[in-house]
This record gives C-alpha cells, sequence and structure tokens, in this order.
C-alpha cells in the first residue's frame, strides 16, 4: 500500500533530508587513498547521532536476509552495485570509485540517499559513469510529477541511459520510504510509459539509478548483501529521497 504523508510528517522528512546530507557529504569528504572503509562508516554513525538520530541500516534485517545489516553505511567499490559491507581491511587506493548509501531515522521517519566518488584521480570511463548515473536519477527527478505514473519515471531513467551502452541492473529498484526504510511502490530503472501507480502529492519515494559499464547482470556475495557485477566491471549509484507536490517533485534529501 502506498503512504501518502501528512503534512506534519512531510515536516519532520524535510528535517531528516537535510540531516542526512550534511552527514553524507561530510562522509564524501573523507575519501581519500589509504582510508578504511569502516573508518567511514565509523564517522558516518557518529555523525549521525551527534544530530541525535538513528542509523536507518544498522541492524535492519531485510526481507530474506540471513543476519541484520552489520554497519551504519553500505560502502560499494568499485565493481560493487550495492550493500557492501564495510571492513577495517578494505583500504582506498587511488583510482577506485566509492558508492556511499545512507539511511537515518529522525523523529521515527526515515530518509535514504546515495552518492558515487571517485578515489583521487580515475579513469575516464568511471567519471563518464559517474556522471551519466547521476543525470539519470536527476532526469528520474524531473519525471515525478502528480499525476504521472511510477512507469513514465522508469522510462525516463532507461530512454536517458540507453545511448550510453551502460548496463541498468533490473533486480535492484528505487522504493517508497518515511515510516519504513523500504515501502511501496517498487520503482525499476527501466519500464514503460503510462504503467504501474499514480504520482500523488504527498508520495515520498527514493529514486536511485543503479548503472554497471558492461552487462546489466549481477551477483550476490556469500555475505548476503554484497551485489557485484557479472562481468567485474565497475558501478555507480545515486539516491534521493523526492517529495511528490502539486508544484513537481521536491527534492528532501539536501542541504540547502
Amino acid at each position: 500500500m502506498i503512504i501518502i504523508k501528512t503534512k506534519e510528517e512531510i515536516e519532520i522528512l524535510r528535517e531528516g533530508g537535510k540531516h542526512l546530507a550534511t552527514v553524507l557529504y561530510k562522509v564524501k569528504e573523507k575519501v581519500v587513498p589509504g582510508i578504511s572503509t569502516k573508518d567511514l562508516d565509523i564517522y558516518a554513525e557518529k555523525l549521525i547521532r551527534e544530530m541525535g538520530d538513528e542509523p536507518a541500516f544498522l541492524n535492519y534485517r531485510p526481507e530474506g536476509a540471513d543476519t541484520p545489516y552489520p554497519a551504519s553505511l553500505c560502502v560499494s567499490v568499485n565493481n560493487e552495485v550495492v550493500h557492501g559491507i564495510p571492513s577495517k581491511n578494505r583500504i582506498l587506493k587511488e583510482g577506485d570509485i566509492i558508492a556511499l548509501d545512507l539511511g537515518i531515522r529522525h523523529k521515527n521517519l526515515f530518509t535514504d540517499m546515495a552518492i558515487t566518488v571517485p578515489v583521487g584521480a580515475v579513469s575516464g570511463a568511471d567519471l563518464k559513469l559517474m556522471q551519466i548515473t547521476e543525470k539519470a536519477l536527476q532526469v528520474g527527478i524531473d519525471a515525478a510529477i502528480a499525476g504521472n505514473t511510477i512507469g513514465d519515471i522508469s522510462y525516463a531513467i532507461e530512454s536517458f541511459i540507453r545511448p550510453h551502452k551502460f548496463g541498468i541492473v533490473e533486480v535492484l529498484s528505487g522504493h517508497g520510504v518515511g515510516r519504513s526504510i523500504h515501502e511501496d511502490p517498487y520503482i525499476p530503472n527501466f519500464g514503460k510509459k503510462g504503467k504501474g501507480a499514480k504520482l500523488a502529492p504527498g508520495m515520498v519515494i527514493a529514486l536511485e539509478p543503479m548503472i554497471n559499464l558492461g552487462t546489466k547482470n549481477v551477483t550476490i556475495d556469500t555475505d548476503g548483501y554484497t551485489f557485484r557485477t557479472a562481468d567485474g566491471k565497475n558501478s555507480a549509484h545515486f539516491e534521493h529521497t523526492i517529495l511528490i507536490t502539486e508544484n513537481g517533485p521536491e527534492i528532501l534529501t539536501k542541504t540547502l
């Protein structure tokens, strides 16, 4: 069931979105060669708690998972698509790219956000991958207009990416968010115009293109969480939590 948020909930989600964006951009500044992914996780959790909030992912157990997620921050390096688990032994090096995916619980409501950033100087192919994925997110946001459908968002993202010959991950998607970290509707990054639920003011959704340099196909590690590309090529991931309004989409996960 798709949940329409109340005015009071929307104000809380606006506050939470600002908190989340502030934390994630501060974590981004710590991404340098030589730092471990666990150090980034520890820093993210520290910042979240200093703001009076709680990490949404820590000890979260999604449907089908054998164990709860053991960290606050998802860190996915190079060919890892999403849900990489931080480790003190995973040291970033020059030329890596890393996706930082974070959710917070602010006054009992959830927001979700992701960015992919370079570690030092990276290849031209990886830069293009990150740029196209981030632009695809904006294309999806632009299509998130009241009266449009979920399929209109999916179609817009797919149509933008296809000419670049990148792989669009199909087994992972965007989603509703707010009272829970994952809610209806399911929002794929591919689809047909006019299909799916209609967008209405008060809906809060997380859009998140996950795009690969090569194949769309992915595998999952034995940890039960880390998705990676089936061909070993790199992947990028960007995400915003947005509000559907009568006057167009509003990005909630922003600092300004």
